[in-house]
C-alpha cells in the first residue's frame, strides 16, 4: 500500500490546493486523537488519507475504505501533502511524481457508473476476480463484439490489467474495484451471457467468505440470459466438492462437470499446477428462467441532523432482521462536523463507507450505498437512529 513514514506530522490550515490536489478538511478520531483522516480530491476522485502515530513516528497512507484506483491518485496526494507541509520523510515507497494515463484509466469505472445506469451491449460477459487478467484479456481479444466486465478488489491486479488494456488498445473491457457479491445485485435481470469465476480463493478455514454461495448463485441466475452460464474453474478439491454440493442443493439445476479440459488459455498459475499434476475442475451452470426486473431506484438521501448526540453512537452495533449497522469510528472535523465510519447491510457482505456531516449537510461519503434491498433497509434504520 502506498505510504510514507514521517518524523512528525504537521497539520495545515484547510482547505488548500497543492500540485493539482485539493485538500478539503482534516478530522481526528474522537477516541484516539493520534489517528486522523484528510479529505482529498484528485481530478474527480474523492477519497481519504489516513495519518496515524505508530510508536515514535507517523504514517501517512491511504484510508482502506475509500481507497481509489489507479494508485497514482493516492501517491500524488501523499507527496503533495508532504511537500506542502515540508514533512521530514523517514521512509517512502512512492515515486516523486506519478504520471496520469488517461487511456488506461478510462477502462476503470466507479461503482456508481454501473449502479446508476448499467452499460448496454448486445452481449456482456462478467469475470469475477480476474487476478492477473490473462483470461479476461484473452476473451476480450478473441471476442471483440462482447463487452467484458472484470471485477477485482486486489489493487495491484487492477493496475497490471489497466496497463495491458492500454498496451493492447482494447476498448471492450470495463473494470470495477468492488465486491462481486454486491455488484451482481444491481446487474439488470437476464442481461449477461456468461459469468466466469476462475480459481477463486478456496477459503478453507473461512468458508463463509467463498464467492460461490446460495445468494451468489441466485443473483447470477437472475442476471444471466436464458441459456447463459455461470462457469467455475478451480484446482481446489475442497472447493470443487463444496461447489458441486451447492449446485445440487438448488431446487432445479442444469450443470456440466468437466475435468482437466483445455479452454484455450492457461495462466502461469495453472501452468504451474499442471506441472505438479494437479487436477483442474470446471462446473458450468446454465440458466433457463426469465426473472423479474430488479428494483434499483431506492432513495439514499439523508437530511441534515443535529450532531449533539452523534458521539454516543461510537462503536455501537445495531442489529435488525437480515442486517446490521456498526458505527466503527467517529472523527471530529477540525472546523466543525463529523466523519462517521460505518459498516452496514448484510452480515455476509457488508458495505463499508462514511457519513459526512458538515456545513449543514449530511451525506454518504464517498458515494451512497449500493442500491440493494438489504442496504436500503439498513439506510432506513440509520435514519431512525440519526433523526429519531
Amino acid at each position: 500500500m502506498p505510504h510514507i513514514q514521517i518524523k512528525d506530522f504537521k497539520e495545515l490550515s484547510f482547505p488548500f490546493s497543492h500540485e493539482g490536489i485539493d485538500f478539503s478538511f482534516i478530522a481526528s478520531n474522537i477516541k484516539y486523537p493520534n489517528e486522523k483522516l484528510i479529505c482529498v480530491q484528485s481530478e474527480e476522485k474523492n477519497f481519504l488519507l489516513q495519518v496515524k502515530r505508530v510508536e515514535d513516528k507517523w504514517l501517512l497512507k491511504s484510508d482502506k475504505v475509500t481507497r481509489v484506483s489507479p494508485n497514482y491518485h493516492i501517491k500524488n496526494a501523499i507527496n503533495a501533502y508532504a511537500s506542502k507541509a515540508e514533512l521530514e520523510i523517514l521512509f517512502t515507497n512512492l515515486a516523486q511524481k506519478q504520471m496520469h494515463h488517461a487511456h488506461k484509466e478510462s477502462a476503470l469505472k466507479p461503482i456508481n457508473f454501473f449502479a446508476k445506469s448499467f452499460p448496454k451491449a448486445e452481449e456482456i460477459w462478467v469475470e469475477v476476480g480476474f487476478g492477473s487478467g490473462v483470461h479476461l484479456l484473452h476473451q476480450a481479444q478473441e471476442n471483440p463484439d462482447v463487452l467484458h466486465i472484470g471485477i477485482e478488489i486486489h489493487k495491484a491486479s487492477i493496475e497490471q490489467v489497466l496497463k495491458q488494456i492500454s498496451i493492447l488498445e482494447l476498448d471492450n473491457i470495463m473494470l470495477v474495484d468492488f465486491d462481486a457479491r454486491l455488484f451482481l445485485e444491481f446487474v439488470p435481470s437476464n442481461l449477461v451471457g456468461r459469468i466466469f469465476v476462475h480459481f477463486p480463493v478456496p477459503w478453507d478455514k473461512k468458508p463463509h467468505r467463498r464467492v460461490i454461495s446460495h445468494p451468489f448463485i441466485s443473483e447470477s441466475l437472475r442476471a444471466l440470459k436464458e441459456k447463459g452460464t455461470l462457469e467455475l474453474r478451480t484446482d481446489s478439491e475442497n472447493y470443487f466438492a463444496y461447489a458441486l454440493q451447492t449446485f445440487l442443493e438448488l431446487n432445479q439445476s442444469d450443470f456440466q462437470v468437466r475435468k482437466n479440459q483445455n479452454i484455450g488459455i492457461i495462466s502461469k498459475y495453472e501452468s504451474r499446477w499442471r506441472k505438479m499434476e494437479k487436477n483442474i475442475y470446471d462446473i458450468s451452470l446454465s440458466n433457463h428462467e426469465i426473472s423479474e426486473p430488479i428494483k434499483n431506484d431506492y432513495d439514499f438521501s439523508l437530511a441534515h441532523n443535529s450532531t449533539e448526540n452523534i458521539e454516543q453512537l461510537n462503536t455501537q452495533t445495531i442489529r435488525f432482521e437480515n442486517g446490521f449497522i456498526h458505527f466503527e469510528r467517529i472523527y471530529g472535523i477540525t472546523d466543525g462536523g463529523y466523519l462517521v465510519r460505518l459498516s452496514m447491510g448484510s452480515f455476509d457482505k457488508p458495505e463499508h463507507l462514511f457519513i459526512l456531516i458538515k456545513d449543514e449537510k449530511t451525506s454518504y461519503f464517498p458515494h451512497p450505498p449500493i442500491a440493494s434491498k438489504t442496504n436500503h433497509n439498513a439506510h432506513l434504520k440509520l435514519k431512525e437512529l440519526l433523526y429519531g
